[in-house]
């Protein structure tokens, strides 16, 4: 079996995760994937993050109907801030039979020498990357566990939905239905709900 992981901080999840999740599971060799939810990520602001259980919810809502994809909490319980090498290194030693490929935008391959333990990732593990609008293509790292999708291009952001939801606008279609019923509902991305 093999499991693509797609780590974020879904703040909040949106079709454009969806989108790429799906285009992975049907265009590539992977037989599942599981969405990686991450309380911090070292290179986000902390406090722009709503509280990681009510992420957590949100990416569960949008993903429950389709029996490819899992959520995983897995970094809930590992220490803060959370390295994709340790989370990976817990999930080889849960998983000893499962084959791990990591999912992550080309913004994220620029930046890969930043990231904790960054060979040991790519000498242990496969990168499936798909492309962004603000992405430098010169800058891509180039590494044969590297593998570049044609995935859907679509300039969607958490950072827009929030602005959104913040100014009093819709979110229809930017996200799921249930998701938005459910940050409608419980009023989230209004400032008491983030993290101080």
């Amino acid at each position: 079996m093999k499991t693509g992981l797609f780590f974020g901080t879904y703040n909040p999840i949106h079709v454009g995760h969806l989108i790429i999740a799906n285009y992975m599971v049907d265009f590539t060799d992977l037989d599942r994937l599981w969405f990686v939810v991450s309380p911090h990520n070292p290179l986000k602001e902390k406090d722009e993050l709503l509280d990681e259980h009510e992420r957590l919810e949100l990416v569960k809502r949008a993903t429950e109907h389709d029996h490819r994809f899992e959520v995983s909490d897995i970094e809930f319980n590992l220490p803060s801030p959370s390295y994709t090498i340790n989370t990976l290194n817990k999930l080889k030693r849960d998983h000893p039979n499962q084959e791990f490929v990591i999912i992550m935008g080309s913004d994220n391959v620029e930046n890969l020498e930043k990231w904790k333990d960054y060979e040991s990732i790519l000498e242990n593990f496969s990168i499936y990357v798909y492309p962004r609008v603000d992405s430098d293509k010169a800058k891509h790292f180039d590494h044969p566990s590297i593998q570049f999708f044609d995935t859907p291009l679509l300039y969607i952001s958490s950072s827009h939905i929030r602005e959104a939801l913040s100014g009093g606008h819709s979110i229809k279609y930017l996200v799921p239905d249930p998701v938005r019923d459910y940050i409608e509902t419980h009023n989230l991305y209004q400032q008491p709900n983030l993290k101080e």
